[in-house]
């Protein structure tokens, strides 16, 4: 009997160790396992490039993609069938010098293997040249960011944004939405304005440019100037507080970054002539080259050449009551023509110094039913204001842009001043 115990104690052992012994090397096997790789990689395009030597170029005049490669030594019969590749994607004869490439090689034998050209900041062509050949577009994301700005005037608005840190294309962006409201060669010091914008983004942190203007205001000798962006007939417009359209039918000016040289007079002492004659227009000193558009949308009634006087001039009939002048061109833009028809900001002459004058300028001037008047003051009626069916959703969206610029805070927040205005010759 004390043998048959002794036989079931040594069988029990043997089971209890025969069931550690496959539990412990299961542990042993999970301690060894390698973990999972989790080192980050590097990506141009979605191109691993951990183990490529990668060059950044600049398009160069004369140069193309096959004298690039031809002289990065791929060969003639490569170049023509990666050429072929571009059918319905990429037309290789649009590079353009000045802009940038990039050189993908391989780090072991230099060899080419990727040629990326950038046309645009988002819009990239890839030429793959390992077999097989292809060739293929990718477009960069863009992401939006909703930012806000604000300014004192001290000089002028492009100063103001400038001093604020922000970005400068914000003067064209407000110059373009108040062009009807503010005659920015008359702001004041002490103007001011608060704007929010949205800022496109490649890569979440390269900003690209200002993706649009979600509301403004502006504070103009004394008077708050609001821009409330509403869509109506699927086009978004500008609107004030009250629901009336920014936009009317003529524009404050007919250039940019100028300045005014002379002002619309019964009696101005020529500078060429040195005569006291009338000048009813207004003068505006610019660059020869500036380009000029027509105030409004119209038809060009004359084109022609005065040595004696206007130099480069075109006539633009707007209406039954309303023409436009404008002098001095040093040429007319490509396609403009007696019968042309133009839009409102449309391109129409460059400035220039053709016929009388002393130097470069826009000579510009209104006629009403005929008559001279003073192109700095006529009252021109507005676009399409909100429509009573659509007020109701308009006071939504005002209540909130309102809310919005409200709860910005200026650093330099102070009174808007009503005098000191600035020289004429600031460039806004």
């Amino acid at each position: 009997m004390k043998q048959i115990t002794n036989v079931f104690v040594l069988l029990f052992l043997s089971w209890a160790m025969l069931s550690v012994i496959p539990a412990c090397r299961s542990d042993k096997t999970k301690q060894d396992i390698v973990p999972e790789d989790t080192v980050e990689h590097l990506y141009l395009l979605d191109i691993c490039i951990d183990t490529l030597d990668v060059e950044d170029c600049v398009l160069k005049p004369g140069e193309n993609l096959s004298v690039v490669l031809t002289k990065l030594g791929v060969s003639a019969g490569k170049i023509d069938s990666l050429s072929k590749c571009c059918e319905g994607v990429f037309d290789i004869t649009k590079m353009k010098a000045g802009n940038p490439y990039t050189l993908l090689r391989d780090t072991s034998l230099a060899n080419i293997l990727y040629f990326i050209y950038q046309e645009r900041p988002t819009h990239y062509t890839v030429f793959d040249l390992q077999n097989p050949l292809r060739v293929y577009n990718y477009q960069k994301d863009i992401t939006f960011k909703s930012k806000e700005a604000s300014g004192v005037i001290t000089s002028s608005l492009w100063n103001a944004i400038s001093d604020a840190g922000n970005d400068l294309l914000l003067s064209d962006h407000l110059s373009n939405i108040y062009a009807w409201q503010i005659d920015f060669f008359g702001i004041a010091k002490g103007d001011w304005f608060k704007v929010l914008y949205d800022q496109a983004c490649i890569d979440d942190t390269v900003e690209v440019e200002i993706a649009g203007i979600q509301g403004a205001v502006f504070s103009h000798m004394g008077e708050l100037y609001y821009a409330i962006p509403f869509a109506q007939d699927s086009t978004v417009s500008y609107f004030d507080e009250n629901g009336q359209n920014l936009q009317k039918a003529f524009l404050k000016a007919p250039l940019k970054f100028s300045r005014i040289s002379s002002r619309f007079s019964n009696a101005r002492r020529h500078p060429v002539l040195k005569i006291v004659r009338p000048h009813h227009g207004v003068d505006y000193a610019a660059p020869t080259g500036t380009p000029v558009v027509s105030i409004g949308e119209g038809t060009v009634i004359k084109k022609a050449y005065q040595g004696g006087g206007a130099g480069n001039y075109l006539v633009i009939k707007h209406n039954s009551v309303y023409t436009t002048t404008y002098m001095h061109l040093s040429r007319f833009a490509k396609g403009i023509k007696v019968g042309s028809r133009v839009r409102q900001g449309e391109l129409i002459g460059y400035v220039g110094r053709t016929g009388l004058a002393t130097g470069p300028h826009l000579d510009f001037r209104v006629h009403k039913n005929g008559t001279p008047v003073n192109p700095l003051t006529i009252d021109s009626p507005p676009a399409d204001s909100i429509r009573p069916e659509m007020r109701d959703s308009f006071e939504v969206v005002k209540s909130r842009v309102m809310a919005r610029l409200d709860s910005i805070v200026m650093e330099n927040d102070k009174e808007p001043s009503l005098t000191d205005t600035i020289p004429s010759d600031t460039i806004f």
